[in-house]
């Protein structure tokens, strides 16, 4: 029995638009991860790039839960005394929104050039619009997959009574 091993031209990528109103951060970044690395297919080969391109619709819509609103993102300006801070929460309602989105996954995959190349398969996009018709991509719903891959509202949020969830 021989190990299978992908080749270049065994690769078959398809196009997908996930829309990501409603739907939790982390779990969908997981689930574009795995599309992304290709390790849904049966013939998954780590060393190539076998993933599927992914298009995310609604990333302002995005949902978290806990306090990862209040979590913040660090960066250094490379000047001294030139570090910044973002929460979540302020990304969200700013200029980039699918920023979050784009950190969240790419924190999911392995490190190196070939999951540099495979980010570049996944494109974002704030509103409903993303411009990529021409590819035909399939509609992935992440949120009927799981029950837990969306949040619901309490009881207490909706009705407005205290102390009751």
């Amino acid at each position: 029995m021989k190990t299978f091993s992908a080749t270049p031209a065994d690769i078959d990528k398809k196009w997908y638009v996930i829309d990501a109103e409603g739907v939790v951060l982390g779990r969908l970044a997981s689930i574009i991860a795995m599309r992304l690395r290709g390790k849904h297919k049966p013939s998954f080969t780590p060393s190539m790039d076998m993933g599927d391109n992914i298009i995310v619709i609604n990333a302002e819509k995005i949902q978290m839960t806990g306090n990862k609103r209040d979590e913040r993102y660090y960066w250094h300006t490379g000047h001294p005394g030139g570090i910044k801070s973002k929460t979540k929460g302020e990304i969200l309602e700013g200029a980039h929104p699918e920023r979050v989105v784009m950190k969240a996954v790419q924190r999911m995959l392995p490190g190196g050039k070939l999951s540099r190349q495979q980010m570049t398969h996944l494109r974002v996009f704030a509103g409903a619009e993303h411009g990529m018709d021409a590819q035909k991509p399939e509609v992935l719903d992440v949120a009927s997959m799981n029950a837990k891959n969306t949040r619901t509202q309490h009881k207490a949020e909706t009705t407005g009574t205290p102390g009751t969830a």
